[in-house]
Parts: structure tokens; C-alpha cells; sequence
């Protein structure tokens, strides 16, 4: 019997395919007692355990590349992360053995995070994992992952560790779905990044039997379990109309009547930089930087080897618009030589530009890296610092960038309400504004982006979001100055229509949503996208916002 479940889609397509469960977690290690000569022993087996995990996570990194890498390196840095080591080995002193010390410190590290505001919580995957794979490796048993099979599959799992989800092969991997996540988890980011249809958050998706059949609506988060043969040929017709749409969609983004939308990718560094050539991005709305950072949390980068990173994605798009985003260290992103350890919820303490601003030398290096990165080419360059509160942000981010000569559009991310409300007066400073919707919804919801149990108020479709979007672009167009998009809400076709309708003047996205939403716009006059915008903002609700807005645009 067909039946339909509803989570929340997060990358694209259609996936129809039989349910095959993501290796089960290691089981609890025994509580057994060592004798007190076997501590020295049991530590360093707790050591090798720990440096062959954090090789290989490097390793699957390295060959994921992209933001896949940037993710799997902060995964391996957690492994060896001191304080832990030092947990786990104090407990082996006392008597455990390591496998057992391993789960024991990795649990206790676990409610700290908890009692810290759970802001972090959003990690506790990636945490799970890397202690499931030393305990898995101290035990000797097969490591917890993607299954074996000879056949494509739709993933099923309860949630899904960036190790895994970044070396999913699409040719078997039809799709995956997830009982916790939220649309701007480490899986749904880099699912989207593999063009995997994916939907996340799905009430009871363990509950799915292994073998029985899914057909999964990456687009809007239906799942329909044991399809109808009738149910089935619908959707693949869909995919299939769809296939040829995006095909037939090529050139710089526009709506139907002509009004240019400049379509712009996310990159993390030089390997995401093919695929989004190859989408048709009319250049970078959103470089990460954080990837150099990460390759040594003791160690910033040095300014020649940011001037050869930076200067590769540069190269790719000759008379091109790059916006480069300075470091966002802190909260989910430490880095020993930079932010506190102790911070009681660094999601609200020293976190981007306060970071730098509190390290000088750090900002001045990497303004006078991109300077030189720069340095005869014909590329439009802009940079922007993240968590930009004020005015007085502004100001100093901008004297910083003219006091290391460079040589480019200074700009402010939105992604604190108050820079939304007072947009007008940071643009006193800055050229260009770019939003950040997934940092913006967490913060005027108080509701942690990483945190599947509060995921409808991280959805971008929330009419409050919208209205900072507008006020924002606004702002702007009172200043004749621009205002982009660079989170993930303009990956969604629909969503994108609306932000067009907004005001906002470019998108950026990851490469694979870019043919979806240079399509869907393509169908639609700019008055249509205002009407749908009109019409979301009017909603009360996530849900009710999107329905309004698709009645607008199906001429209902």
C-alpha cells in the first residue's frame, strides 16, 4: 500500500530505488578493568587508533576535495583534538581499557556541548562518527558506513557523517533520506554539492524496512513508500521534463521578460571551481576561505600560499565577479591560534569579523594575499566580512581593506537581524550587501542551524526571513548600491523567483542547483516573481508562504 511522508528536501531530483540502512554504530564497548601494568599499553593502542582515523578521514577529504575536504579536515582535527586525548588517557590510567576510554571521553565531551547552549549540537554526528570509527578500529570490527551492494539503492540512516556523505558514489547512491539533518547540515550541503536527491528530517525513516521501495522528491521532501506503478511513471516523467528544461536552459540568468539575475556559485576553494564552470556560473557569489585555515588549527596560512589559492579561483572567471568572504573563524569553526576556547556559546560571542578585528595581522595578511592574488587580472573582485553587526563593523572592515591597498569592492554579509534593519546605514561604508540566509534564520529564530528538531525555523521560506531579505534589499536600492544572496536559499527554484521578486540583485549557489534555478526563472516575468513575493510575505507560515507563492506563479 502507498503511503507518503513528508521531511525536508535539501538537494534536488528524483530517486526511486529499494531501502539499504547505513551500517549500524558501533556497539558499547565492554566496561572491563585493566591491570595497572597494561595503561601505558592501552594508551598508545588509544593513539595509533586515533591518528589512523584522523589520517583517513584527511585522506577521504583529499580525494573528495571541495567543501567535502574543508569538512572532513575539521573532522580529523575533533579526533585528535587535545583535550580529549588527554580525557581518554587519564581514564585509561584509572583502569579502562582504551576502547572503552575512547566512549567514555567522547560522552562526556558529548553533554558538554549540550550544556554549552547546544549550539554545537549540530556536530554531534560528526562527533558519533569519529568515535565510532577509533572504537570500530580498537575493536577490530568493520567500520560503520555506506553498505555494500552491486545494485543502486536509496540511503536510508538516522542521520549521515560528512566522512560518508562525501564519498557517496551517485552511480549507486540514487538518493538518500535522513531522520535528523536540517537544510543546512554538513549532508545536506555537500548532497546538493553531489547533485544526490536528498530529504532529510523525515519523521520515522528508520522505521523503513530494508528492501522496500522508495521514490524520494528531493524537491519538495515527499518520500512515497511502495510506490504505485502509476506513482512511479509520474515521477519519472517529471524528472524526465525536467532533464530537458535544464538542458535547454543556458546563459547568464534572467526572468522571462528580460531582467537580468546574475546566477553566481559557492565555492570552498580551487576544486569546486570546474563544476561550477561547467554549470554556466557567471562567477563566485560566495568563496568560502576557510579551507586554508583548516589545514593547521595552530598555524594561519602563509600570504604566499593564499596568493596561489585565491589566484586559481580568480583565473577561472576572466571579466567575472568573485566575492571573496574573509575568514569566519569561531562557533562551529575553531581554530586554536584564534578564538577561545572557553567561549560559554561562541555562536554569540567572538565569532568573524570580531574574530579578526581582535587579530589584525590576520585580516591585514589575508586582504594583502588577495591584493596580489588580484594583481593583473581582469576579474571583478569584492570582498566581504561575515557577522557584520553595525555601522561601526563596517567601518572598520572597510578601513582595513584600503589600509592593505586593495583594490575592490569592500561589502558587509547580513546575517544578523540588526544589520538587515539598519542596512542603509552599514551601506554608508560598504558598496554591496550579500545575505546570508542560513547564519540570518538562525539568529532571528534563536534556532540553531545544525538542529533537525527546530529545522521548520531554519526553512528560508519563514515570512520574518523574507521580510529581512526585503528590507535589506531595499536598503540597498535606496543606495543604488547591490544586494545579493549567497545562502542556501537561492538553490531553490522557487524560493529563487521570490528573492528575484524581493529586490535582490544576484544569486549564489552550489554548481548543481544552478541549471534548476536559470530554468525556473527563465519561465517567469519579474511582476510574477514580485506578485510571488507579494504573496509569501503576506503568509503567516514556512508552509503557507511557499503555497501562496506557487499559486502566483501557476496562475492560480
Amino acid at each position: 500500500m502507498e503511503t507518503t511522508l513528508r521531511g525536508v528536501g535539501v538537494s534536488h531530483g528524483v530517486a526511486i530505488g529499494e531501502v539499504r540502512h547505513m551500517g549500524t554504530a558501533v556497539l558499547e564497548p565492554p566496561a572491563k578493568q585493566i591491570a595497572a601494568g597494561e595503561a601505558a599499553r592501552e594508551q598508545g593502542r588509544a593513539r595509533q587508533a586515533v591518528d589512523a582515523v584522523a589520517a583517513d578521514l584527511t585522506a577521504r577529504g583529499n580525494l573528495a576535495g571541495g567543501e567535502a575536504q574543508a569538512v572532513l579536515e575539521a573532522q580529523a582535527m575533533m579526533a585528535q583534538d587535545p583535550e580529549l586525548m588527554a580525557d581518554v588517557e587519564r581514564r585509561i590510567a584509572v583502569g579502562s581499557t582504551a576502547e572503552r576510554a575512547v566512549y567514555d571521553a567522547f560522552a562526556s565531551y558529548r553533554e558538554l556541548l549540550a550544556g554549552a547552549g547546544e549550539y554545537l549540537a549540530g556536530r554531534v554526528a560528526d562527533l558519533d562518527d569519529v568515535r565510532n570509527r577509533i572504537v570500530a578500529r580498537l575493536l577490530g570490527v568493520p567500520m560503520p558506513g555506506v553498505p555494500d551492494s552491486d545494485h543502486p539503492y536509496v540511503l536510508v540512516a538516522r542521520d549521515l557523517a560528512p566522512a560518508d556523505t562525501a564519498l557517496l558514489d551517485p552511480a549507486l547512491v540514487l538518493g538518500f533520506v535522513t531522520e535528523e539533518g536540517g537544510p543546512t547540515s554538513h549532508s545536506a550541503i555537500l548532497a546538493r554539492a553531489l547533485g544526490v536527491p536528498a530529504v532529510v528530517a523525515l519523521p520515522g525513516a528508520g522505521e523503513l524496512a530494508e528492501g522496500m521501495t522508495l521514490a524520494v522528491d528531493g524537491s519538495t521532501g515527499e518520500v512515497f513508500v511502495n510506490p504505485s506503478a502509476g506513482k512511479k511513471a509520474q515521477m519519472e516523467s517529471a524528472a524526465a521534463e525536467r532533464k530537458a528544461a535544464l538542458a535547454a536552459s543556458t546563459g547568464p540568468g534572467a526572468t522571462a521578460d528580460g531582467h537580468k539575475m546574475p546566477l553566481l556559485a559557492n565555492v570552498g576553494g580551487p576544486a569546486d571551481v570546474p563544476a561550477a564552470v561547467e554549470a554556466g556560473a557567471e562567477g563566485v557569489g560566495l568563496f568560502r576561505t576557510e579551507f586554508l585555515f583548516l589545514d593547521d588549527s595552530k598555524n594561519a596560512p602563509s600570504e604566499d600560499k593564499q596568493v596561489e589559492a585565491y589566484r586559481q579561483v580568480l583565473e577561472a572567471f576572466p571579466e567575472g565577479r568573485v566575492v571573496v568572504r574573509v575568514l569566519d573563524a569561531g562557533a562551529d569553526k575553531p581554530l586554536e591560534f584564534l578564538t577561545p576556547a572557553d567561549e560559554p556559546n561562541p555562536a554569540l560571542g567572538v565569532r568573524g569579523l570580531r574574530t579578526l578585528l581582535d587579530h589584525p595581522d590576520v585580516l591585514r595578511t589575508q586582504l594583502t594575499a588577495l591584493a596580489r592574488a588580484a594583481e593583473g587580472l581582469p576579474v571583478y573582485l569584492e570582498v566581504m566580512a561575515p557577522m557584520v553587526a553595525d555601522r561601526t563593523d563596517a567601518r572598520a572592515f572597510a578601513d582595513a581593506c584600503r589600509e592593505a591597498g586593495l583594490r575592490a569592492k569592500f561589502g558587509a554579509m547580513v546575517e544578523i537581524p540588526s544589520a538587515a534593519l539598519r542596512a542603509r546605514s552599514i551601506l554608508q561604508e560598504v558598496e554591496f550587501l550579500s545575505l546570508g540566509t542560513n547564519d540570518l534564520a538562525q539568529y532571528t529564530f534563536a534556532a540553531d542551524r545544525q538542529v533537525g528538531a527546530v529545522s521548520r525555523l531554519q526553512d528560508p521560506w519563514q515570512p520574518a526571513l523574507l521580510d529581512l531579505v526585503a528590507l535589506s534589499a531595499e536598503a540597498a536600492k535606496a543606495e543604488g548600491k547591490s544586494c545579493g544572496v549567497c545562502g542556501e536559499a537561492a538553490s531553490d527554484p522557487l524560493l529563487a523567483c521570490v528573492l528575484t521578486g524581493l529586490g535582490v540583485t544576484s544569486l549564489s549557489m552550489g554548481a548543481a542547483s544552478l541549471p534548476y534555478v536559470r530554468a525556473t526563472l527563465a519561465k517567469y516575468t519579474l511582476a510574477q516573481c514580485e506578485r510571488a513575493a507579494a504573496a509569501a510575505r503576506a503568509a503567516d507560515s514556512a508552509a503557507e508562504a511557499r503555497s501562496a507563492a506557487q499559486a502566483v506563479l501557476s496562475g492560480e
